[in-house]
This record gives structure tokens, sequence and C-alpha cells, in this order.
């Protein structure tokens, strides 16, 4: 179980999925997948985790049009942030934020820069929306939900 709630805001368990992890992991590379990974975190509201969730956790759902780039980011810290902060006072994320982690092939990521958007844990990349399949193929493993943040009161 992994999670820890801070301040006003109520924090529950979410269960982990290591058996199926394990199996994909491990079928992801028998067919030959290899090379460094990178760790990235993304938070997220409840429509969004539901479209994860129907992929079977294996990619994330494309952009809206509004939308013109993905924003993974390199820090558990700044993603807890963000769905603690911000998504459980967003009616479109459902007053609810996630925390998810994933693992993306480092290769695929060195076409892309960190930018740092406040302080120094406050990183990550700008991915265009028309590039997301191709992340889509290079992540390792399953998508993780690591933490989830409700709206309090």
């Amino acid at each position: 179980m992994w999670t820890v709630g801070r301040g006003p805001y109520e924090s529950k368990p979410i269960p982990a999925f290591r058996k199926r992890h394990d199996l994909l992991k491990l079928l992801h590379y028998s067919n030959g997948v290899q090379g460094e990974v990178t760790t990235l975190y993304r938070p997220v509201g409840k429509a969004e985790l539901d479209l994860i969730r129907g992929s079977g956790f294996r990619e994330f759902p494309a952009r809206l049009s509004e939308q013109p780039f993905f924003y993974p980011v390199l820090h558990e810290e700044y993603a807890t942030q963000i769905a603690r902060d911000w998504n459980t006072k967003d009616a479109q994320s459902g007053f609810v934020g996630y925390v998810l982690r994933f693992k993306v092939l480092t290769k695929f990521l060195s076409n892309y820069e960190t930018h740092t958007v406040g302080n120094s844990v406050h990183q990550e990349h700008w991915i265009p929306a028309a590039d997301l399949q191709k992340l889509n193929e290079n992540i390792v493993g399953l998508i993780e939900v690591i933490s989830e943040f409700l709206r309090s009161g």
C-alpha cells in the first residue's frame, strides 16, 4: 500500500498490482526491450485515471484539443503538490488527485528538454500531443497509482 496524507487533505491507500505488474514487466523485457529507464510522475484527476485504467494501466489517453502538450514531471514531490493542492480543488478533476509513477526508456526522453517551471523540484518534460503515442510505446511496465488525495470537507 502506498500513500501519505499531509495537512488538511485526506489520503487513502492504493493497493499495489504486484503480480500482474511483475508478469507484464517480465514479458516486456523478454520481448527484447533493453536500455536505461527514467522514472516519471504524472498528477491526474478522476477522468484521466479512468481512461488509463481502461488501457490496463499501459498508456496515457490522447490529449484534448486544448491540451497541446503532455507534461510528465520528474519528481514525486512536484506531482504530489499538484494532485493534492490543485486537483482536489478542481471540478474537472472530480475534486480528487492521483499521483502516477511510470518508467520510460531514457533514449526516448533524450529528444525532449527538461523544463524548470519554479524551484528545482518543479521539473517537467513538454511532450507534444502528437508524440504521445510514441511515449506510450516507450513505457516500460505498467503505470502505477502511488497515492490519492481527496477534497476535504
